[in-house]
C-alpha cells in the first residue's frame, strides 16, 4: 500500500512539473496560436538565473526566493524580445513560428554553452527544503511538495489575472475576435506583448523550480517541451482548467505505467494513450462552447 501511495505522489509531483512547464504555453500557444519551440529555453534561462543568483547571494534559501520573481522577469523579457523582433510578423502562420523558434532555441542553447560551459551546473536547495515530510509510512520529499505548492500558486494567480482583471478581459477579447477588439479600442499589439511576457515568465519560474530536482544544462528545456505541448493539446487549446487536469492525469498515468514497466516504456505508453485520446476527442478535454448559425 505504501508503495502504491508513493507512486501516486510521484505522479502528482510529475504532474506539477508538467503543469509549470505547460502553463506558459497555455497562453502563448493556446491563446495566441504561436508554436514557440524556444519555450524550453526560457525555462533554461530561468534555471541559469537561479544559478547566477545563488553565486551572488550565497544563501540558498534567500537566493531561491529572489530567483523566482527574477526568473519570471528574465523569461518574460526573452519572450517579449522574441515577440517584438520575430513572432509579431508571423501571427496566423503557426508552421513559420515553429521553424523560427526552433532556430532561436538552438541559438539560446549555444549561448548558454558559451557563457556557462558545456558541463551541467548544480544549484543547492535551501536547508528548509532538505529531507522529507513523513505521513504515516510515506516519505514525501520537501522539494517536490514545494514545486506542487508553487504550481498551485501559479495556476491560481493566472486564473485570477485572466478572470478578474481588465488585462485578462483584453486577452480574451483579442483571442476571440482580434478585429472587433481593435474596433472597441483595445490595442492588440500591447495585449500580444504582455501575453507573451506572462507566458514566457511562467517558463522562467518553471526553470527555477527545476533546479530543485537536478542539475542545470543548456538542453534542460528540451526534456520538457514536448510533454508541455502534449499537456496543452490534450487539455484543450488555451484552456487553463484543461491544462491543469491534463498535467495531473498525464503525471499519474506515467507513474502508473512506471510502476509495472520502465520510465522509457512508460513515456511511450503515455504518448500512445494521448494519440488515441485525441483521435476520439481532438478538441481536448475542455473546449470553448460556441453558437453555430447553421
Amino acid at each position: 500500500m505504501d508503495t502504491l501511495l508513493s507512486q501516486l505522489f510521484a505522479g502528482l509531483s510529475l504532474g506539477s512539473v508538467l503543469l509549470l512547464a505547460a502553463l506558459g504555453l497555455a497562453l502563448t500557444f493556446g491563446q495566441m496560436g504561436v508554436i514557440n519551440m524556444a519555450h524550453g529555453e526560457f525555462m533554461m534561462a530561468g534555471a541559469y538565473t537561479a544559478f547566477v543568483i545563488q553565486g551572488l547571494v550565497g544563501d540558498p534559501g534567500a537566493s531561491l526566493l529572489v530567483s523566482l520573481p527574477l526568473g519570471f522577469v528574465v523569461g518574460g523579457a526573452l519572450g517579449l524580445l522574441l515577440e517584438a523582433t520575430l513572432i509579431h510578423r508571423m501571427y496566423r502562420r503557426p508552421l513559420d513560428t515553429l521553424l523560427v523558434t526552433w532556430g532561436v532555441a538552438l541559438l539560446l542553447q549555444q549561448v548558454a554553452r558559451d557563457v556557462f560551459g558545456a558541463p551541467n551546473v548544480d544549484v543547492a536547495a535551501p536547508g528548509w527544503l532538505s529531507g522529507a515530510v513523513t505521513v504515516g509510512g510515506l516519505a514525501l520529499p520537501k522539494t517536490r511538495l514545494f514545486i506542487l505548492a508553487l504550481a498551485v500558486v501559479c495556476v491560481v494567480a493566472l486564473a485570477l489575472v485572466m478572470r478578474a482583471t481588465p488585462f485578462g478581459r483584453r486577452i480574451r477579447a483579442v483571442v476571440q475576435h482580434r478585429d472587433l477588439a481593435e474596433a472597441s479600442g483595445i490595442s492588440s499589439r500591447a495585449t500580444d506583448r504582455l501575453t507573451f511576457f506572462i507566458g514566457s515568465g511562467l517558463a522562467g519560474i518553471a526553470g527555477v523550480a527545476l533546479t530543485l530536482l537536478g542539475s542545470v544544462g543548456p538542453t534542460l528545456g528540451t526534456s520538457y517541451i514536448v510533454d508541455a505541448f502534449l499537456v496543452v493539446v490534450a487539455g484543450g487549446i488555451g484552456q487553463i482548467k484543461g491544462t491543469v487536469i491534463a498535467a495531473t492525469a498525464l503525471g499519474l498515468l506515467q507513474a502508473f505505467f512506471e510502476y509495472s514497466t520502465t520510465a522509457s516504456v512508460a513515456k511511450v505508453l503515455v504518448f500512445v494513450v494521448i494519440v488515441a485520446f485525441l483521435q476520439v476527442r481532438p478538441q481536448g478535454l475542455v473546449s470553448v462552447r460556441t453558437r453555430s448559425l447553421a
